[in-house]
Parts: C-alpha cells; structure tokens; sequence
C-alpha cells in the first residue's frame, strides 16, 4: 500500500490542532453562557478583589 509515514510534526501538528479545537470550543461556550447570563465556568485563578493590594499579596507571599 503507498501509504504516508506520520512523522513526528505531524502528530505535533495535530495535537496543536486538537488544542486549538478545544480551546475554540470552550471560548465559544464562554461567550455562550455570558449571553444567557450565566456565570463562567473558570479553570484559572480568581480576579483580585477591589479592596486588594499588590502590597499586600507580596507581604501574603513572603510569610510563607
């Protein structure tokens, strides 16, 4: 049979190209949820409140 070799880029090509699917479709629920007025479902981590400082989280950093 004349069928092609995959070689390495290749199979990193597509788990780049699975990635950027996955990612493409997780953005588009995203954009999704806020139309319906639904909160986000975040993997990251939460925004700094009003009252936060930068200070503060470094002093918060280094008592550790």
């Amino acid at each position: 049979m004349g069928g092609r070799q995959i070689t390495e880029a290749d199979r990193r090509r597509e788990r780049a190209a699975q990635k950027l699917r996955e990612n493409l479709s997780r953005r588009k629920q995203q954009v999704r949820a806020r139309r319906a007025g639904q909160a986000d479902e975040t993997d990251g981590l939460p925004a700094a409140k009003a009252g936060d400082d930068a200070d503060t989280a470094a002093k918060l950093d280094e008592s550790s």
